[in-house]
C-alpha cells in the first residue's frame, strides 16, 4: 500500500533458473513495485517475496547472489564507467579486476575511462547491466533493459540474456517492447491493476507449439473435408471455415495440407504458416488496465 494506494494485491508467481522469464503489464500496473519488493527496497504490507529461500534482506552477500538493474540514471555524471563499478566492488568486497570483466561482458571496454555524464541511453543501460553482474550472480533482475538500445543493442541483450539462462541463471525481465520479448524469453507473467492475469510458458501461452496454416482455395470445403477425414481422431487438430474460399487449418503443417490438396486436385492460392502474437495476448489480456497508478 502506498497511502490509500494498492499498488500490488494476492500477486504470487515463481521464477525457475535456466529460463528467462519475461514479467509484462500496462503502465502502472506494479510491476517495478514488485521488482522492488523482490529486491527489499519497498516492504509489503504482508505476503514475502523470496530468493531461493531466503528474503533479500537476509542475504550475507547479496551482489553474488542477485544482480538487479531497474533504472538507468543512478550514476555520477562526474565518474568514469570504470571508477562507478569499482565503487560497487569495494562496497561488496569484490576484487576491484572485477570491473574491467564485466564493462567487457557488456561491450563498454573502450569507454571504461569516459565520465558516464557523457553516456548515451543505451551506453547507461550497458553500464547498468554490469553493475548487476559484478558479483556473478546466480539470479538478474532487470527492469526494462531495452530502453534506449538501438536494434544491434536489442539483439545483443536478446542474446546476452539468452546465454545467461543457458547457464543456469535466473533472468526475470521486465519489458514493454512485446516484440522482442517474444523472441527472448521461455516463460511469461502477466498482471494488470495489481493482480496476477497470466502466466505460463510461452509457447502455452501464444500457442507456439501447434501450428496454424491459413489456406485459401476455391475447393475450400473440398479441402475441409479431406483433412476432416485425415485428422478425426486428434483431438488438437481443427478446421476453421474464415469466408467462403478461406480455412484455418489448426495442429497440421503446411507441407502436410499441401500434400493432401494435391492428391484431392485442390487448386490452392495460399498456403501459409500463421504465427502467434504474443501482443494481442497481451493486449487481449490486460484490456482496461490502469494508464496510470503506481509502476
Amino acid at each position: 500500500m502506498f497511502g490509500k494506494v494498492q499498488a500490488v494485491s494476492d500477486l504470487s508467481f515463481k521464477v525457475q533458473p535456466g529460463r528467462v522469464t519475461g514479467f509484462l503489464g500496462p503502465n502502472g500496473s506494479g510491476k517495478t513495485t514488485t521488482l522492488r519488493c523482490l529486491l527489499g527496497l519497498v516492504q509489503p504490507t504482508s505476503g514475502s517475496a523470496r530468493v531461493g529461500e531466503h528474503d533479500y534482506r537476509e542475504l550475507s552477500h547479496p551482489a553474488t547472489v542477485v544482480g538487479a538493474a531497474l533504472e538507468a540514471s543512478g550514476f555520477h555524471p562526474g565518474r568514469t564507467a570504470r571508477g562507478h563499478l569499482q565503487v560497487i566492488t569495494d562496497a561488496a568486497a569484490l576484487p576491484a579486476a572485477r570491473a574491467d570483466e564485466v564493462l567487457a561482458l557488456v561491450g563498454l571496454t573502450e569507454a571504461a575511462g569516459r565520465k558516464v555524464g557523457g553516456f548515451s541511453l543505451g551506453m547507461r543501460q550497458r553500464l547498468a547491466l554490469a553493475a548487476a553482474l559484478v558479483g556473478d550472480p546466480g539470479v538478474l533482475i532487470l527492469d526494462e533493459p531495452a530502453n534506449g538500445l538501438d536494434p544491434e543493442g536489442i539483439a545483443w541483450l536478446r542474446s546476452f540474456l539468452r546465454a545467461r539462462a543457458q547457464e543456469g541463471r535466473t533472468v526475470l525481465v521486465s519489458s514493454h517492447v512485446l516484440s522482442e520479448v517474444q523472441q527472448t524469453v521461455d516463460d511469461v507473467v502477466i498482471i494488470s491493476k495489481g493482480k496476477l492475469i497470466q502466466t505460463g510458458t510461452l509457447d502455452e501461452l501464444t500457442g507456439t507449439g501447434i501450428s496454424k496454416v491459413r489456406v485459401r482455395t476455391p475447393k475450400a470445403e473440398v479441402l475441409r473435408l479431406a483433412l476432416t477425414a485425415v485428422t478425426e481422431h486428434d483431438i488438437e487438430s481443427s478446421i476453421e471455415i474464415v469466408s467462403e474460399n478461406e480455412i484455418l487449418v489448426i495442429g497440421i503443417e503446411a507441407a502436410k495440407i499441401g500434400h493432401i490438396a494435391l492428391r484431392e486436385h485442390v487448386e490452392l492460392h495460399e498456403l501459409t504458416p500463421v504465427g502467434n502474437d504474443l501482443e494481442a495476448l497481451f493486449l487481449d489480456l490486460t484490456a482496461g488496465g490502469n494508464p496510470g497508478g503506481a509502476a
